[in-house]
Order: C-alpha cells, then sequence, then structure tokens
C-alpha cells in the first residue's frame, strides 16, 4: 500500500478549513469485508466494549491487540507519516511545546515509556438502533492531534443511518455540527481534541467532538485508526 500518491496538500487544506478530511476509497471492498469478518474471531483483538454499559451510546467495539493485523499496521504508519508535518505545525501554532518524529515507530517509543502501552486500532460494529455519543479519544498524556475513521460497510446496502457526526466548540461561539459524506472504503481523517484557527488578530483553539448517529437498519462496521496508545 503506497499513500504518497493521495493529494496531501489538498486534505492539509481541508483539515484546516474545518478540522476533517476525507480521503476517498482508501481500501477496496474486499478488505473492508475482511476486516469487518474479524469482529467475530476474538483471538485478535485484547478487549471489548459495550457501549451502553458506561453510557458511551449503543453498541460494542474491541480493541486489536499486537501484532496488529499487517493492513492496520501498515495503515496506521503510512497514515502516520504524512500526518505528522500537520500535527507539528498544530502544536507550533497552539503554542505546544511537543513535536513528533518522522515515524510512527518513534512515536509508540514515547508512548511506551510514558506507560501507554495497549493498542488502541479499534473496530466499530453497529446494529439497528445503535449509536455512538460525541466524544474525544484521549487515552493519556501522549496524543497525538490526529486520527482516522475508515468506513468498512457501503451505505445504502448494508446499513441506513448511522451518519459519521463531527462538532466544533468555537470560543464564546455556539457549537458546529457537520455530517462527513462517507462511501464503503472512504478514509475520515480528523482531529482528536482541538485544532488552531486564525483569527482576526491572533490563533484561537475549537475544540472537536465526533460521534455517530443512530443506524436505521442493518449493519454498520467502522475501523477506528488511533496513533497514539493507551494506558492498559
Amino acid at each position: 500500500m503506497d499513500l504518497a500518491h493521495r493529494d496531501w496538500k489538498s486534505m492539509t487544506t481541508e483539515l484546516n478549513a474545518q478540522g476533517w478530511a476525507v480521503l476517498p476509497q482508501l481500501l477496496p471492498p474486499a478488505v473492508c469485508a475482511e476486516l469487518a469478518d474479524t469482529f467475530e474471531h476474538d483471538q485478535y483483538f485484547r478487549s471489548r466494549v459495550v457501549m451502553q454499559r458506561h453510557g458511551f451510546g449503543r453498541g460494542e467495539y474491541k480493541y486489536f491487540r499486537y501484532p496488529l493485523p499487517p493492513v492496520i499496521q501498515q495503515l496506521r504508519s503510512q497514515i502516520y507519516a504524512q500526518l505528522a508535518l500537520i500535527a507539528n505545525e498544530w502544536n507550533n501554532r497552539l503554542g505546544i511545546n511537543q513535536q513528533f518524529p518522522d515515524t510512527h515507530e518513534a512515536f509508540l517509543e514515547q508512548c511506551h515509556r510514558a506507560g501507554q502501552c495497549g493498542s488502541t486500532p479499534l473496530l466499530l460494529k453497529y446494529c439497528a438502533g445503535d449509536y455512538n455519543c460525541l466524544h474525544q479519544d484521549v487515552y493519556g498524556e501522549q496524543l497525538f492531534p490526529l486520527q482516522t475513521a475508515v468506513l468498512l460497510s457501503a451505505p445504502g446496502r448494508d446499513f441506513t443511518g448511522g451518519e459519521f457526526i463531527l462538532t466544533q466548540q468555537r470560543p464564546r461561539m455556539q457549537t458546529r455540527a457537520s455530517v462527513a459524506p462517507l462511501a464503503q472504503g472512504d478514509a475520515l481523517v480528523f482531529a482528536v481534541r482541538q485544532r488552531p484557527v486564525q483569527g482576526g488578530r491572533s490563533e484561537y483553539r475549537v475544540s472537536q467532538r465526533h460521534g455517530v448517529s443512530k443506524v436505521l437498519s442493518g449493519r454498520r462496521y467502522t475501523l477506528g485508526v488511533i496513533f497514539h496508545d493507551a494506558k492498559e
């Protein structure tokens, strides 16, 4: 898998403008189906979360265990390499004294030294009536400010409803919501917690959250690729 040919310049422009951007057709349908099928095979996962037990919404998700499936490992490494420049620019603009290394392997070493050793790529499963409340995926002090979600199911065929929702909270302004249009195999890159925005006189921080609206029918599977690890 080679992501270098993607239009990262346009994606960077969209991320700076709205806090999210779509990478179309990142995974082919056959790979999407293969990844969705792993949900029923516990040997791939380290833990399972039933969302309604914790007030997160309805549905369930599982965290992959190390070593990750090769396609997820490759995605995680290659996407990180493209996003590290954006992440460093954002930290500079926000006055955050942290710069991310060029490779994901080096960043994971920082996470593990900080006690964040639990793998965070996850597979989410929604059935009719399920949804995901607005949230942020923060697992410790080491935090990479961007993450990726890949829709593994086909809207209109495999499920209806279940739109991916993003909100941004600007200082002294009401919350703004967006719906990201996704097809099967599309990847959404978005801010984990906050992003910089140029104001009239200076930069300010916009807080972002994400979630999934109620699935009306069928089943919806999503691959979540988070770049920082978690405390176990």
